[in-house]
């Protein structure tokens, strides 16, 4: 089935080089979107409108740091610049790392609350008076961490217990402006940052089996295909709310 829920839409996708933020980025150029896609990896970024092409999809790189205000302030009004305005905003760049939380430092914790936290929240501010011109939506990409306690990973799960909080907020703040906020959690997903990860020292490895699938690992694809409802007019009703896509981790 050809769909072109995104016909005529103008969408930014951060975190954009790989991994979901990538997939998602082709799934919504192929569905009709004029898509910016946004990161910090102008390589990986480069390759994107190349990518798009088979299958019609219009995919501008922008490279941008949506952890600085500076960097989310440009890369949003650059995008608005390209395309008119904005309709749809998926923030899918993050980051992830393992540690024993005693050993946990603070440059690591702030880096991870700058990328997830505050890089979601920068771009969001900085989007919000064109989504409410547009009666838009936005996509905050959480985890099934911000559902489940997960060893090793308390500061990646509170930044993702907070994008999910957050976007609640929004939720309830701007829904009768007509504006939509929701989150998609996902689980084991093969992308790089899953296929980077690694245990901390000591760690017990059977602590990491209660966030492993039933099955195999999801694919980015896979999650893609769900920002691409999630965002579409078929989910008009769909507002505050959050889709888990782990493969029945947290059944």
């Amino acid at each position: 089935m050809e769909l072109a829920r995104f016909a005529g839409r103008r969408v930014l996708v951060t975190g954009a080089a790989s991994g979901i933020g990538r997939a998602t980025s082709l799934r919504l150029a192929a569905e009709g979107g004029r898509v910016v896609a946004a990161d910090l990896n102008e390589e990986l970024l480069s390759s994107l409108p190349e990518a798009a092409e088979p299958a019609g999809g219009h995919v501008t790189p922008e490279v941008a740091d949506v952890a600085s205000e500076t960097g989310a302030r440009n890369l949003v009004a650059s995008a608005v610049r390209s395309l008119g305005g904005l309709d749809v905003v998926v923030n899918a760049a993050g980051v992830l790392s393992f540690s024993h939380t005693h050993e946990q430092s603070l440059e690591e914790w702030n880096r991870l609350v700058a990328v997830n936290l505050t890089g979601t929240f920068l771009v969001c501010r900085e989007a919000l008076p064109h989504l409410l011109a547009s009666k838009g939506n936005v996509v905050n990409l959480a985890s099934t961490t911000a559902h489940a306690g997960q060893a090793w990973a308390a500061a990646y799960s509170a930044t993702k217990g907070g994008v999910l909080a957050f976007t609640r907020s929004l939720a309830v703040e701007y829904g009768t402006a007509g504006l939509r906020f929701n989150t998609i959690s996902p689980g084991a997903i093969d992308t790089p940052i899953t296929s980077a990860f690694r245990l901390p020292e000591g760690a017990n490895a059977k602590l990491v089996e209660r966030a492993m699938p039933m099955g195999a690992f999801g694919s980015p694809e896979g999650v893609a295909a769900a920002i691409a409802y999630v965002a579409s007019d078929e989910a008009a009703h769909m507002n505050g709310a959050d889709l888990l896509i782990d493969g029945g981790t947290l059944a």
